[in-house]
Parts: structure tokens; sequence; C-alpha cells
């Protein structure tokens, strides 16, 4: 049975800033009709106008992020949960479907589970202030759960009674916060272009309990003293030297190209080259090339191909660094068209994810240009 600090209210709140749904969202008029029937009680209706926008894009992830909200509020956990899995899935670098399935887990005392899905998105999502402050509610319980534990070997540890103590009246202060805010209902509005699953948060109260202890203050390094004026004449000083030369900044490392398997055939190998020089413009934040590895009429959740262009060229360009490792890959080609599978290692400053891609290939002009791709295949 999981505590009542882990009970928590599902409601929608502001898209996070660094991380948003834009690029993967529904035409607003959906978005905005489903928020609507959602916030009306009207399940079935929102359900229905999900299911027919999924029919036509079945990647979309606010329709797909809409639909783990109702199974979730109808009481469907598992259901949900597996919504929100392949969620973080399909789109690993997005850090709301793991919040979301950290309140599912919290709900079923998988804390552990919970944790680790908390620490995925503020992995991804460093200011993600939600997902720290559940992490924290998550860490109180597994506290208590150790306190448990440990009266239980020990009986007359005092330390432990005492650390158990503060705990609880931690988790029940959360636990009537919570039912305060839980009373006015849950509104599930839209801010922005993605819906956030949090749990809910009451205002704290008007005095907050006294520290466990002081908190050591820090020391603030002491002032240089002045300088002493000099007595004698100042030497004349020696001529300037001759400036250095600015540094040069160390080039990016280029990826490690994947082998083509030793019995591969020539077509494979041209494909195995090509998929490798993808990586390799992508990682080099080289856009032109990068857009270049695509086919003309590429589109992605819904948008044109000039539009995903402009997406791309946007999300590769910000990045600082940004590293691309191919590994197990495989591919199979029939005539002019070509698939391919392999497992991704994506790093770009604190974002993380490593996942199963396939990428399908058509020859156009002598060149094996991507037609289709999908994460988690």
């Amino acid at each position: 049975m999981s505590s009542p600090v882990m009970k928590r209210a599902l409601l929608t709140c502001a898209v996070s800033a660094c991380f948003s749904f834009y690029a993967l969202a529904a035409h607003a008029d959906d978005a905005q009709d489903v928020s609507k029937m959602i916030r009306a009680g009207q399940n079935d209706q929102a359900m229905q106008r999900i299911d027919a926008v999924l029919a036509q894009k079945p990647r979309d992830a606010q329709m797909r992020f809409f639909k783990g909200l109702i199974l979730t509020e109808e009481g469907k956990s598992n259901d949900a949960i597996q919504v929100f899995l392949h969620l973080t899935e399909d789109y690993p670098e997005l850090p709301e479907p793991y919040n979301n399935l950290a309140v599912l887990y919290a709900s079923q005392g998988e804390y552990e589970k919970a944790r680790a899905a908390l620490e995925m998105a503020i992995r991804t999502h460093p200011s993600y202030a939600t997902a720290h402050e559940n992490l924290g509610d998550v860490y109180a319980k597994l506290a208590s759960q150790a306190y448990d534990k440990a009266l239980q070997l020990d009986s007359n540890n005092t330390a432990a009674q005492s650390k158990l103590a503060l705990i609880k009246e931690l988790i029940s202060v959360n636990t009537n916060a919570n039912k305060s805010g839980a009373s006015s209902g849950s509104p599930t509005t839209q801010i922005g272009k993605a819906p956030v699953v949090a749990m809910a948060k009451a205002p704290p109260p008007a005095a907050a309990p006294a520290p466990i202890s002081a908190p050591i203050p820090l020391k603030t390094p002491a002032a240089p003293p002045p300088a002493v004026m000099a007595q004698a004449p100042a030497p004349v000083a020696p001529p300037p030297a001759a400036p250095a030369p600015a540094p040069v900044a160390a080039p990016a490392p280029v990826p490690v190209p994947v082998a083509a398997p030793a019995n591969a055939s020539p077509e494979q190998q041209e494909v195995v080259a090509a998929v490798n020089a993808w990586a390799s413009a992508w990682a080099n934040k080289d856009v032109d090339a990068y857009l270049a590895a695509y086919a003309p009429d590429f589109t992605a959740n819904g948008q044109t191909h000039d539009q995903w262009a402009a997406e791309r060229r946007a999300r590769i360009v910000g990045k600082s660094a940004i590293s691309v490792k191919i590994e197990s890959l495989e591919a199979s080609v029939e005539g002019d068209h070509a698939t391919v599978h392999f497992r991704q290692d994506y790093k770009a400053g604190a974002l993380v994810a490593n996942s199963r891609k396939t990428l399908t290939l058509q020859k156009v002009g002598g060149k094996w240009l991507i037609q289709q791709e999908r994460s988690g295949a």
C-alpha cells in the first residue's frame, strides 16, 4: 500500500522552457478541443477525438500524452504507464513523460521506479522544478521505509525513531496540503504547446517548522590586504611582449564510423556509408549535409518537409556539442530500398539518450536518402 503522500491529484501545468512539445504537437484546434473535453469530464468524447487523430498520426506526442492522462484519471494505471513508457522511448529528450511515469509508479508503491523516472526527467531537463520536488517526496518515502526496517532490526535505535518521526511529520504535512489543494478539483488546461502532468502541490504553510539543525554558514573569503605603495621609483618597464596567439578551439570529436559486416554486399556497404555520413554530419553540426541525407519528401509528426527542416536546423545549431554513436547496425537491401536497424547513443549537453532506431532509405540518383525514421523500433 502506498503512502498518502504519494497519492497525488493529476493536473496540467505550464510547459518547460527548454524542452517542449512544439514540434510534436497536434493541430491547435484538436488539442484545444480535447483539453476542453477533459476539463468538462467528457473523457469518452475526448478519447474518440484522440483516436481519430492518432489514426492519421500514430506518433503524435501530444495526443498520446492526453490519452495517458485520461487513462490515469479512469484508474487504468497499467495502460497509462504503457502510454508514457512508449513516449519516453520515442521521445527520450522530453522530461514530462518521465514525470508522469513517476506519478503512476509512486501510486503503486514502486518508489525505486519512480526515483529512476524522475532522475531521467531531471537529466533531460535539469531546471524541471516539478521533477525535483517530486524526487524529494520519493526520497522521503524511501527514507521512511529504511528507518522502518532499521527499527524492525533494532527497536531500541533512538536515532532511527527520531528520524522516522520527522519523516512521518513531513509526509503528514504534505498529505494535508495535497488534500486541501485537491478539494478545488484538478483543472486540465493547455499553456503553450504541451500539457505537463505533475503532482499537485499546495502553497507552503505560513509558519515553516524549525530546521533540524542550523545550517553551516559559508565562509566569505577574506579581502586581500591593500597594496603597499612602493617607496622607490618604479623601474622602467621592459618592452611589451608580443601578444600570444589566440587559442585554437579543439575540433569536435569525429564519430567513429560503424563498420559494415564482413560479408556485406556492395549495396549494403553503400547503405552503411550513407548512415555513417548522416551521423557524422549530425555530430559535427553540419546542418546542410545532415538535411541532405533525407529525401525531399521526408516528413515527420505531421509537419511539411520545410517545417521539419527548420525545426531540425534550430535544434542542431542550438546545441553546444553533439555526440552520435551507432552500434549493432544491421542493414538489408531490396532493390532501391534499404532498411537499417541500430542502437543510437546520443549526447548533447546534459541530455543522454540511448535507444533503438530504424531508418528506411531509398536510392535516388545514385544516392541513398532517408525516407522514414523511427525510434524505439
